[in-house]
């Protein structure tokens, strides 16, 4: 069994042979109930794996989804353009850092959909990219965000500096919800809750999901999920560790099974040190 231990490209994940726990009946309700979500997880409890699963998902990729719940659930695979952003590879110590990286993404989408000749503000030229895909395309926008907040996490130590990102990407995200009609579903990911840094102030109308009873397994693994995708390797670590299986359930329920995100929910183990543990078939 391929375990993937870092490994963030739901394309990568399916085309190389690594486990995969299908959560893709949740994706699905996800994208046909509703447009705008917000979701807070920890770090490296599987948020980037997600949104590039919703890319693939969205980009009509059906041979990627071959014997996953959603190929038997959705029937149109439509291809949309895609504006992912995500903020996490770069480090920011100063203003232009963020600025830069916008800077980047709008760079690359305008290459793509085509540039206004007169919008100058960073805010403006994301609602031109926005409407200008529509056109060229036929298909409404799907926008991702991966760890929307992390310039402002790097810059807990510097109040001007977190409140310069906070200016920043409020007016970039403010242009998500001018062009509401253009979109056709939009998800920001992050560790900190939106409501604590107000950088979603101009975009009110996004969906918590972070502690909804019917997402509290959308990131991380259950019980009886080890239990459907790993019953094999859970016999190697307790057979490897001189462990009975009850044993070795009990321990891995004590190390890891420690994430509740709704009051009297489901247990969530940690995936990567669950991963780990049954690649290293040790506990650790």
């Amino acid at each position: 069994m391929k375990y993937p231990i870092g490994i963030q490209n739901f394309e990568k994940v399916r085309k190389d042979g690594y486990v995969y726990v299908d959560k893709t009946d949740l994706l699905y309700k996800l994208a046909n109930e509703g447009n705008y979500y917000f979701l807070s997880r920890p770090r490296r409890f599987g948020k980037s794996l997600l949104i590039s699963t919703l890319e693939a998902y969205f980009s009509g990729k059906r041979e990627l989804f071959k014997d996953l719940a959603v190929e038997q659930l959705e029937k149109e695979w439509t291809s949309h353009p895609i504006l992912h952003l995500d903020l996490n590879t770069e480090r920011y110590n100063t203003p232009e850092a963020l600025v830069n990286k916008l800077e980047t993404r709008l760079y690359e989408w305008e290459q793509a959909y085509g540039q206004s000749p007169v919008a100058k503000t960073l805010g403006s030229r994301f609602e031109y990219v926005i409407q200008h895909a529509v056109q060229s395309t036929g298909q409404r926008v799907v926008i991702l965000v991966d760890e929307y907040d992390k310039p402002m996490l790097q810059a807990i130590g510097n109040p001007a500096l977190q409140e310069e990102f906070r200016s920043v990407l409020k007016g970039f995200y403010g242009a998500v919800k001018s062009c509401d009609k253009y979109i056709r579903f939009a998800f920001f990911s992050g560790v900190t809750k939106f409501g604590k840094v107000s950088v979603f102030s101009d975009l009110n109308n996004l969906f918590d999901l972070s502690m909804d009873n019917r997402y509290q397994a959308l990131c991380g693994i259950t019980e009886q999920e080890i239990h459907a995708y790993f019953e094999e390797p859970l016999k190697e670590l307790a057979q490897n560790n001189g462990m009975t299986c009850e044993q070795t359930c009990q321990k891995l329920k004590e190390r890891y099974d420690g994430y509740r995100f709704v009051e009297d929910g489901i247990g969530i183990y940690n995936p990567f040190s669950l991963l780990n543990t049954f690649s290293k078939q040790k506990f650790g």
